[in-house]
């Protein structure tokens, strides 16, 4: 018969602090690993491992010289379904808004035409947003946009309204797209508009969107703290069958004029 084996101290403390976790608010305040040592009569090294998982799973916020804070819950939407980000806000009850730090018309250059199906020196919108939940920073969003949008686009409210309504009611019906999602560090503006330390990791989306008739009307790159934001991935696994595999699809594919 086999004698039950007792979990490691860190996982101990692990359990314990989800159990607090679930009753405090983000932003609440956590035992600092000093206090931990205390409180489970452990090494530091023990509770800094707790408390690194904890940070790890996105439930603790760790601050180097300040301390372990309860983090914000992550806002989460399927990867193979785009919502608009004033959508998705207040779906989890927060309240969207934007900062616009530019919006203009310009000719566009040869990757951005490319992208757009347009020719290069073709004039383009570039809408440049700082995304917030509740007043706090969520993305940095960069679209160009076609420039036949421009009566959608350039007068639109769209530091409180969503640009997809606005272009909704001009009768731009954006019906499907594609993207890649990468990972990066933060450069220093990301850092200061993000509130995030400079080369904490980041979520990047790039995305082309297209309206019902299958013009590309919309280019964007959003980029989202890791902490803060992430995207739900539903998959079918390959069990290596010939026949099983779906055509690739790219957003650089098919290049097509408006």
């Amino acid at each position: 018969m086999t004698a039950d084996v007792a979990p490691p101290k860190y996982r101990l403390i692990e359990q314990a602090l989800r159990s607090r976790i679930e009753k405090l608010h983000p932003g609440d305040a956590l035992p600092s690993d000093a206090e931990l040592c205390v409180d489970f009569g452990v090494s530091r090294m023990t509770a800094r491992v707790a408390m690194q998982r904890l940070a790890d799973a996105g439930l603790v916020r760790r601050e180097p010289g300040r301390g372990s804070y309860v983090a914000e819950p992550p806002a989460h939407r399927r990867a193979n379904r785009l919502m608009t980000f004033s959508r998705e806000m207040r779906r989890l009850g927060r309240q969207p808004s934007s900062r616009i730090l530019a919006r203009k018309m310009r000719m566009s250059t040869a990757q951005e035409a490319l992208r757009l199906g347009l020719e290069t020196g073709e004039p383009i919108i570039v809408l440049r947003r700082l995304r917030l939940a509740d007043g706090r920073p969520m993305a940095i969003e960069e679209a160009h946009l076609d420039g036949r949008c421009a009566a959608a686009v350039m007068e639109a409210d769209l530091e409180a309204g969503s640009l997809h309504e606005a272009l909704g009611r001009a009768g731009y019906v954006l019906r499907r797209g594609t993207g890649t999602i990468t990972a990066e560090a933060a450069g220093p503006e990301d850092a200061q508009l993000l509130e995030v330390a400079e080369r904490s990791p980041l979520l990047v989306e790039r995305r082309v969107i297209l309206d019902a008739r299958g013009r590309r009307v919309e280019a964007t790159e959003s980029r989202y703290p890791a902490d803060r934001y992430g995207l739900d991935v539903r998959f079918d696994v390959d069990d290596g069958a010939p026949g099983r595999a779906a055509p690739e699809v790219t957003s650089q594919g098919n290049r097509q004029r408006r």
